[in-house]
């Protein structure tokens, strides 16, 4: 994911009228408050509300509470109850029989049946829709076939029997798939409204109609402020406590903390600075997150980057440890590998130890002025200027500067570096378009499984930018999908070899694996937190007597 807190994992907040201040404030004195509201920060903007085109923490987090799916994600990232009411698997495993409740509608009135399921699934593969989102279809019968154009999206495996079973049929296993039936991607869609709104369909919260926990309102697609407010016509609105959820965007964590210390907020993230300063207060956690920060170099754009040992220069100069320690503190800790640690394990040994090399995330100074002058020799090229992308938050725009006075620093002036900051969204589309020298991003994982990180550096993955491709790299990844997908042994080495590829041929420069340090008051209760898929989950949140 391009941001799952962030990514990330990304948090939100709001602030609105007087009034509904007061009423947010009064949930966090004595007492149970009228109503239930809950204030929350975000750091970045909303870019979308269409489940199809989404591809960030936001999104997934606005998604995930004004929409159900098949399955919900509880915590730790378990499967719970959506709107799937039983689930049937074929012996071979290539065939789910999923019967749906009858007691789910859309915020226009429509039901919710499998014929919505149909239509999503058939308009996110349909490489008319463009989805960054469509390669995790595949394994559904059919579903890269119609990406790559080959075969129509009716010819998806996934059929509706009658309004109320939906049949799903693949054409490889998938260990992994009902974690996915768990992610807003995978979510139904209203055919009537997608038509009815056309192009403006997911652009503003008017534009979209809503079968979750919440429905949105107030966001007009470039605003900063907007809201979740409970959904009565939610089939499980029993269990739903909050009565509205405000979010605004603050980019600054000073501003954040400054509303949360008055009591506008019930939520922010910190910077570095404050979480040392607030580490035994009341309220304070370290949230971890399943997700990596890296340098990714575009390698398209011939201007040095596509020699391998100029990107392994640029990799070797960053000193790791002094970030975390300087930069960080406790937002983050230094990457093993492009997959974050504690992600998946197999005989007890964590996938980011078992795929650790030297190559790809170690400091060396010397080496990486080795690398560049035989690089720089091979390009006929004898100093290189880049220009770093990344987003404009205050965090990062303080690890830019980091990083960028390694790179100048400890390659000696041969590589210059320029700094651009601009809107999440903004630097989301110029990542995805490859409009970059080399930019800070990160991935979150979509799922607990290590394919999520490494599958989007394979053959044409639209969430791929850079240029950069390998046969065994793509190999490893094809094996473990389908001849080694049963055998957890020979999956588990496929993956581990082409982790080890990334890492050797330096394709990204993983950075550091994120946490988020925050401050959440004490009184709200029944948050759930992933590190993996959807961030928050508040579907039963509520505020504490």
């Amino acid at each position: 994911m391009k941001s799952v807190r962030t990514k990330k994992v990304v948090l939100t907040t709001a602030v609105l009228s007087l009034g509904i201040v007061l009423a947010a404030c009064g949930s966090n004195s004595q007492g149970k408050a009228d109503k239930q509201v809950l204030n929350w920060n975000e750091e970045t903007e909303l870019p979308t509300l269409d489940p199809s085109l989404a591809t960030d923490g936001v999104s997934f987090d606005m998604l995930n509470n004004s929409m159900d799916g098949l399955y919900r994600l509880g915590k730790k990232s378990q499967i719970t109850p959506g709107l799937a009411k039983s689930t049937k698997v074929s012996k071979d495993g290539l065939k789910y029989t999923f019967k749906l409740r009858k007691d789910s509608k859309w915020s226009n009135g429509d039901p919710v049946t499998a014929q919505d399921f149909v239509y999503s699934w058939r308009r996110t593969v349909d490489p008319k829709t463009n989805s960054s989102y469509a390669y995790l279809f595949d394994g559904i019968k059919n579903a890269m076939d119609i990406a790559n154009n080959k075969k129509p999206a009716n010819t998806l495996g996934i059929k509706a029997q009658g309004k109320y079973q939906l049949v799903v049929t693949l054409d490889k296993q998938l260990p992994y798939f009902k974690l996915l039936m768990g992610f807003p991607i995978f979510f139904p869609q209203n055919e009537k409204a997608v038509k009815q709104y056309g192009n403006k369909y997911g652009t503003e919260s008017k534009y979209m109609v809503y079968n979750g926990p919440f429905k949105m309102a107030g966001w007009t697609g470039t605003n900063l402020t907007w809201h979740l407010k409970k959904n009565q016509d939610y089939w499980d609105k029993k269990a739903v406590k909050l009565d509205q959820i405000n979010f605004k965007v603050n980019k600054s964590t000073t501003t954040s903390y400054n509303l949360y210390q008055s009591g506008k907020l019930d939520e922010t993230e910190l910077s570095a600075e404050q979480s040392k300063a607030l580490a035994n207060k009341s309220g304070y956690q370290v949230l971890p997150s399943a997700t990596t920060y890296y340098l990714g170099f575009n390698k398209e754009r011939k201007n040095g980057l596509e020699n391998e040992k100029i990107r392994q220069a640029l990799s070797y100069a960053i000193d790791r440890k002094q970030f975390v320690n300087k930069v960080l503190g406790n937002t983050g800790m230094a990457s093993k590998g492009v997959v974050s640690s504690k992600l998946a394990s197999y005989q007890g040994k964590d996938f980011a130890d078992a795929a650790k090399t030297k190559a790809g995330i170690s400091y060396d100074p010397a080496k990486a002025r080795k690398l560049l002058k035989e690089g720089l020799a091979e390009i006929g090229q004898t100093k290189l200027s880049y220009n770093l992308l990344t987003d404009d938050t205050d965090a990062n725009k303080k690890s830019v500067a980091f990083l960028q006075s390694q790179i100048e620093e400890h390659l000696d002036g041969k590589v210059k570096i320029s700094t651009t900051s601009v809107p999440f969204k903004t630097r989301l589309a110029r990542s995805t378009a490859g409009d970059y020298d080399i930019v800070l991003q990160y991935w979150g994982a979509d799922f607990a499984d290590p394919i999520t990180f490494l599958q989007i550096f394979s053959g044409d993955n639209p969430s791929k930018t850079g240029g950069w491709k390998d046969q065994t790299f793509d190999d490893m990844i094809t094996k473990s999908m389908t001849t080694d997908a049963l055998d957890k042994g020979k999956r588990w080495n496929d993956m581990i070899k082409a982790s080890q590829i990334l890492s050797q041929q330096q394709v990204i420069a993983p950075l550091y694996q994120g946490k988020t340090p925050v401050m959440i008051r004490s009184n709200v209760k029944g948050l759930i937190t992933n590190t993996a898929g959807v961030s928050n989950n508040w579907k039963e949140t509520y505020i504490s007597k």
